[in-house]
């Protein structure tokens, strides 16, 4: 064995060690955490209970990724996370490979690192997303490019394949990764020659295969995630948004970190002097990173909405940062000092009542007291209303319903969603639709300024005291109630409507 194999080898061993240890650690404060899921969570693990190609507002990756893991270990909060810390872990290791084969093995170290301890990442493995499959695929597909500029192989070929079509079935930004690898069939001669073969077309034909079905699903049912993901642009209010621009680039900060962002900043500046292949991550970076700035500019954007950039980013840090030594300690204090900071949360967030002194009530608030709140508003539906029994329970927001339904209220009474639309806009209003009823039907208000349309569906409307529900720290869950009877669904009173019109 080598120096140079020596050294790579407790390099890597050291990676391994680190990343195993990380993830016991995340594993443990995710499963000591006393907080409850997220609506979008509980929405997930609702679709994980229905396994299909597809759902209204995401592809179906994440459902089958939770159906999984729960027909293993289980439907409690922290099995639906589970899969979340594992994934991050394999992610950082398919990073390495990438940066050793494309670069070197110190690069390959820090790229890895500079990931597995972005903020944005240690926050991701507490949770459950669909960004947490999409980057393992959008890795390993990376990894496959690499590989195939070296010696194009059918391993390889359906490596990639296989990477992008599971990516389109996580999310659809997986898209990003297409632009620049046609560019790179143009440009790149060992691109070329690798993908322009059998090998590339067997490496399109498994993406097509792995696709196509969830392109059926949304020809089935009115295109509804392609519509979703166009109704995000939300490009109908006011244009040029300097100020959610601002708020986009701003939170990139709490992404990668409040150095690694200034340093991937200099190292796209300076990616001329940087080995050659740099120059394809850079456009890996910059073309979700432009898109949604973008987006956010002319209308809004998540911080997470560029999330296809953390795998090329890292390896630029990296790239950047060891050939100079005091940008790698810069790095090496900004990695420790936000690991730090972020454990420190993670230890404050198993303590409720710390939680709530140090005012961090509200970044969980949505994650507590769904049990009292299933208690409370079973309580009103076993009463009914002046000696009825209530025929349905019913809500108008899509995260409450979900969360009703992961803690069990689902089990107990009839639960539905009702909706002022004649066309759902979610996949809670497409599958679990209020039906027409006389009622008395139990209405749990969530939304401000809703009399007018409860008013338009229900024949007879009753307000009652609001149901409140205390999530510590001076937070309060409160839903309006009412009761409503002679309940006719938006989409029939259009119907009718029409008829009314018709000569």
């Amino acid at each position: 064995m080598t120096l140079r194999q020596s050294t790579s080898e407790r390099s890597f061993k050291l990676l391994l060690g680190l990343v195993i240890a990380i993830l016991i650690l995340r594993w443990t404060l995710m499963i000591l955490m006393p907080f409850g899921l997220h609506g979008d969570e509980a929405q997930y693990w609702s679709w994980s209970r229905e396994p299909d190609w597809g759902y209204y507002s995401k592809p179906p990756l994440i459902a089958w990724v939770i159906a999984a893991f729960t027909a293993v270990f289980g439907h409690a909060e922290w099995a639906i996370r589970l899969p979340s810390a594992l994934f991050h872990g394999l992610t950082t290791l398919v990073i390495y490979a990438t940066a050793k084969r494309a670069f070197d093995e110190r690069t390959a170290f820090w790229a890895a690192l500079t990931f597995y301890l972005m903020p944005a990442v240690w926050l991701s493995s507490s949770i459950i997303s669909t960004d947490v499959p999409l980057l393992l695929c959008w890795a390993l597909a990376l990894n496959a490019w690499v590989a195939l500029r070296e010696r194009a192989s059918w391993p390889r070929a359906i490596q990639l394949g296989l990477a992008i079509g599971f990516g389109l079935l996580a999310k659809y930004a997986m898209l990003f990764f297409l632009p620049v690898i046609a560019l790179a069939i143009l440009l790149d001669k060992p691109t070329r020659t690798a993908l322009l073969s059998l090998k590339g077309l067997l490496a399109l034909l498994i993406v097509g295969a792995i696709f196509t079905p969830n392109i059926i699903w949304n020809l089935n049912h009115d295109f509804a995630t392609l519509s979703h993901t166009a109704d995000n642009a939300n490009l109908s209010g006011p244009l040029f948004n300097v100020g959610e621009l601002l708020t986009f680039w701003g939170d990139q900060f709490g992404v990668f970190g409040p150095l690694s962002l200034p340093l991937l900043i200099i190292a796209l500046l300076k990616w001329r002097s940087l080995p050659p292949f740099a120059g394809w991550c850079v456009l890996l970076v910059l073309t979700p990173m432009t898109i949604i700035s973008f987006q956010a500019f002319l209308s809004r954007a998540n911080a997470n909405w560029a999330v296809t950039a953390y795998i090329a980013a890292p390896i630029l840090i990296a790239l950047f940062a060891v050939t100079r030594p005091k940008v790698l300690r810069v790095l090496k204090y900004g990695l420790i000092g936000q690991s730090v900071i972020m454990v420190a949360i993670g230890f404050i967030l198993l303590s409720p009542s710390m939680t709530d002194a140090l005012g961090l009530t509200n970044s969980v608030k949505r994650l507590r007291a769904w049990p009292a709140t299933v208690d409370t508003v079973d309580s009103l539906y076993q009463a009914g209303h002046e000696g009825k029994a209530f025929t349905h329970v019913t809500t108008d927001n899509r995260l409450v319903y979900y969360g009703l339904q992961y803690y069990g209220l689902k089990e107990r009474s009839p639960l539905y969603v009702w909706s002022p639309n004649a066309v759902p806009n979610n996949h809670a209003e497409m599958t679990a639709p209020l039906p027409r009823t006389d009622g008395p039907v139990l209405i749990l208000n969530h939304y401000k300024n809703y009399d007018a349309y409860f008013e338009e569906s229900f024949g007879r409307l009753i307000p009652q005291p609001p149901l409140e529900i205390d999530l510590g720290g001076g937070e309060t869950r409160t839903l309006k109630i009412w009761i409503g009877y002679d309940y006719v669904p938006a989409a029939e009173r259009v119907q009718k409507a029409k008829v009314k019109d018709t000569p």
